[in-house]
């Protein structure tokens, strides 16, 4: 048996007592969270994020940041997802964000929305973000530590699909409160909701609910709910895995249409109202 002189020698840690230790403070993990800007003062992070793409993650984002806003808050959206980076182009914001001593500093939308996003830095926001995986994680976190926020209720943070290096990246480096997991009928719901859910636990990130894109469409003439993906399965898939669900979205061609514009800002969605409730109850 090794003597205490041989155990103190094989730590590093020069302390005489654990109390106050930052290891001890989480639950004796090491606490990975990146400073935010020294500028910048942010209440709540909310992600969302989704098993896989196509399923409409950074509209269901910015629907819920109108909301927010709509309330009175003093909301922005980190678009961190690098390679794919839409919500730009969604309330027609344009030109290049403003940097100094301080740091960069996010643009602003119609609805007083402030958005940072890599297509708000690049000389084309169309050029192809050609990068490799640590490359993009150490973006999505100069993004927290680098932009003056300002001071903000809610930030809201707009995810990649997957659960692979900026997923990993966000839930480490930022103080997330919870997430919202959106899918859409036509998927294998449960198992793609798992998947997002068995990360969150991994790394310790409530799940405040599932929400499902493309519900239904509403026929115009009859106002009749068709159910174009098939049939809906996230109210039994949600109560299997014990989650609230947050809103049912139709497909809405003007919802689409906003986007298109660069008007998204005019946009309300009020079947997002479950999922507001529940990020004010959280």
């Amino acid at each position: 048996m090794a003597d205490n002189k041989d155990c103190a020698s094989a730590s590093s840690c020069s302390r005489e007592s654990c109390e106050g230790c930052p290891s001890k403070q989480n639950g004796g993990k090491p606490d990975f969270h990146a400073d935010l800007n020294a500028y910048s003062k942010i209440d709540h992070v909310i992600g969302v994020v989704s098993g896989k793409g196509g399923v409409g993650k950074s509209m269901v984002c910015a629907s819920l940041a109108n909301s927010m806003a709509a309330k009175g808050y003093r909301v922005g959206i980190l678009d961190a997802d690098i390679t794919g980076p839409s919500i730009p182009k969604m309330y027609g914001i344009k030109g290049r964000a403003m940097a100094n001593d301080q740091g960069m500093y996010p643009l602003v939308t119609g609805n007083n929305i402030r958005v940072m996003s890599l297509n708000l830095l690049m000389p084309d926001p169309e050029q192809a973000v050609v990068w490799r995986g640590p490359v993009i994680a150490g973006v999505v976190k100069q993004f927290w530590t680098d932009v003056v926020w300002g001071e903000l209720d809610y930030l809201f943070v707009d995810m990649p699909p997957g659960t692979g290096d900026v997923p990993l990246t966000v839930f480490q480096s930022l103080p997330v409160e919870g997430i919202f997991v959106v899918t859409s009928p036509q998927e294998l719901v449960e198992m793609i909701v798992k998947k997002a859910l068995n990360m969150a636990k991994l790394m310790d990130i409530p799940v405040l609910g599932v929400i499902e894109n493309y519900s239904y469409l509403v026929c115009p003439d009859c106002g009749k709910h068709i159910s174009v993906f098939g049939e809906s399965r996230i109210e039994s898939a949600a109560q299997k895995l014990g989650l609230p669900v947050g809103g049912q979205i139709p497909v809405d061609p003007a919802i689409a249409a906003a986007a298109d514009a660069g008007a998204f800002a005019d946009v309300s969605c009020t079947q997002l109202d479950p999922a507001v409730e529940l990020i004010l109850k959280h």
